[in-house]
């Protein structure tokens, strides 16, 4: 009878250890969602400074390439 018990026992430590390493994994991957959510917000805000940066330049350039009457040798 001491056997059957023995097993019992290691089988439910088993369940239990594999439970709280599930739990942690799900917070780990709240965790990382979140970064990731983060990160995506940053990276919109940046890539909308960078549109607001550009477009100045990018009227000064088509400008240049007018006054240049579009003779420009690269073309």
């Amino acid at each position: 009878m001491f056997w059957p018990m023995f097993q019992l026992t290691l089988a439910f430590c088993g369940v239990a250890v594999l439970g709280v390493l599930a739990v942690r994994v799900g917070v780990e991957v709240r965790r990382f969602a979140r970064a990731v959510g983060d990160s995506t917000e940053r990276i919109t805000r940046a890539m909308e400074d960078l549109e607001r940066s550009a477009a100045p330049l990018a009227a000064r350039g088509g400008l240049v390439r007018r006054s240049n009457g579009g003779n420009n040798a690269d073309e």
